[in-house]
């Protein structure tokens, strides 16, 4: 079986009903996902999602991009963690791709709420990274997210800094990005990362693996991404399905 660890089919390109996401699923042999909050706006979607399927998952918090809505507290993400459907805290982290670091304090400081919440509750973290790896391993490192540990999600960073995220007990998860030509880098990595610390995922709607790429990305085409993987490593796909799979119930905790 094989599990999408990061999408977010409660988003509007999703409007048709999960029903047919569902049925290709399983058809695909992906017996379940975990669907991921962006904003607190929008976090009763999410959660409606994990309510109606017994395979779907929740997370809870506000994406380093989004700066618009409610700001969370520490309070507010810890009381909505608790709903035994939500497994993990965010996505949260640094986002520098279209913002100065001079100009983006509130992320960092919102960073360190999710972080703070993550370790009141005691679920895992899903962080996203990007044109920040540096800013993001140091947040992690001073506010102790080793403690509840969590995962880097759509993984896209130099080995070191898988290194130094598995340093404080986190996953390294990747995306449709690891089947792109273009991506020599990070099939490296992907090479490297121990297969015990790895997650796979979608973050559809976006980043279609191939041979999608381009169309709107779905749970059931995180079998792709498993096959990349077990190409790159000369390994089985069914050993890449299982150890992922169990690394996803491991750190969310979760019987799937």
């Amino acid at each position: 079986m094989f599990i999408d660890s990061h999408c977010h089919i409660d988003f509007p390109e999703f409007s048709e009903g999960l029903r047919p996401l569902l049925d290709n699923m399983q058809a695909a042999r992906v017996d379940g996902a975990l669907c991921v909050s962006v904003n607190l706006e929008n976090f009763p979607r999410v959660l409606a999602v994990a309510d109606a399927y017994p395979n779907l998952y929740a997370s809870v918090g506000v994406h380093p991009d989004h700066d618009e809505g409610r700001e969370p507290s520490v309070d507010e993400l810890v009381e909505l963690a608790r709903h035994p459907r939500v497994v993990a805290i965010g996505e949260t982290g640094l986002d520098y791709y279209r913002l100065k670091r001079e100009d983006v304090d509130w992320q960092r400081a919102r960073f360190r709420t999710h972080i703070r919440s993550a370790r009141v509750v005691d679920k895992p973290l899903i962080i996203h990274t990007r044109n920040a790896a540096e800013d993001t391993l140091a947040i992690m490192a001073e506010e102790g997210a080793g403690q509840p540990r969590g995962v880097m999600h759509c993984f896209t960073e130099s080995w070191a800094v898988a290194e130094a995220a598995m340093e404080m007990g986190f996953y390294i998860s990747f995306s449709g990005i690891v089947t792109f030509k273009s991506a020599k880098d990070l099939k490296e990595v992907a090479r490297r990362v121990p297969l015990e610390r790895m997650l796979i995922e979608t973050d559809s709607p976006y980043l279609a693996p191939m041979p999608h790429r381009g169309k709107r990305n779905e749970p059931a085409y995180v079998r792709h991404v498993a096959e990349e993987i077990a190409n790159l490593r000369g390994i089985s796909l069914e050993q890449v399905a299982a150890t992922t799979s169990q690394n996803f119930t491991d750190l969310f905790r979760v019987v799937i």
